[in-house]
């Protein structure tokens, strides 16, 4: 069995900047604290907003990409060719977003995107980054054994599919293509994209079933 990860992007982190970032996020927990105490927000309508941006805008963005590439061959192509500009075509750019490689599953081969070194991730289609994509176990431990951190997501490949693990900077960024569900040839365009989940563009997950929609 051959799951073992057989590529990691040499992308350089050189451009990261940590100190700066663990200062912002400071900044933030401290602006966050302020504006909670003096009750001019909520800690659970902040909540609501993080969930909206983490799970439901960004997510549809990136949905609607893969939709589009399922039933749209010459689209497909283009966006692993030149995925920059077929994301752009939808109106999905802006920050964090500049410079997109698609990567596509296949019966052969599976996808996981990390970013090894802080959390890089395509925010036009993937909205907020969630908690767990930041940790530290997450990053380090999809690169040296991504079964078992697949397995933690509920995920298990099919016996002889290799794995490779895409590494984020701060120069590139990549959106996995899940593999069309079975039977879902009937369905719409946005049928389908309300089968893609944030997680199958991550590669720890897989697309929902059809049977989903009933």
């Amino acid at each position: 069995m051959d799951n073992e990860p057989d590529k990691t992007s040499a992308h350089s982190h050189s451009h990261h900047d940590h100190s700066h970032l663990d200062d912002t996020a400071l900044r933030v927990r401290s602006l966050q604290s302020l504006l909670i105490d003096k009750g001019y927000i909520q800690q659970e309508t902040l909540n609501t907003l993080i969930d909206t941006y983490e799970n439901k805008v960004g997510p549809r963005n990136g949905a609607a990409v893969i939709a589009r590439a399922w039933v749209d061959s010459s689209y497909k192509k283009w966006l692993l060719e030149d995925a920059t500009a077929a994301i752009a075509a939808l109106d999905f750019t802006g920050r964090q977003g500049e410079h997109m490689v698609a990567v596509e599953n296949t019966p052969t081969v599976h996808n996981i995107v990390v970013c090894t070194l802080c959390s890089c991730y395509p925010w036009p289609v993937l909205g907020l980054p969630p908690s767990w994509y930041k940790s530290a176990p997450y990053r380090s431990r999809v690169v040296i054994d991504p079964n078992s951190v697949l397995a933690d997501f509920g995920v298990t490949l099919p016996e002889g599919r290799s794995i490779t693990v895409w590494d984020s900077t701060a120069e590139v960024r990549y959106l996995v293509v899940p593999e069309r569900p079975a039977n879902s040839e009937h369905l719409s365009e946005s049928e389908l994209a309300s089968l893609v989940t944030r997680d199958s563009m991550i590669g720890t997950g897989f697309a929902k079933p059809v049977s989903s929609l009933t």
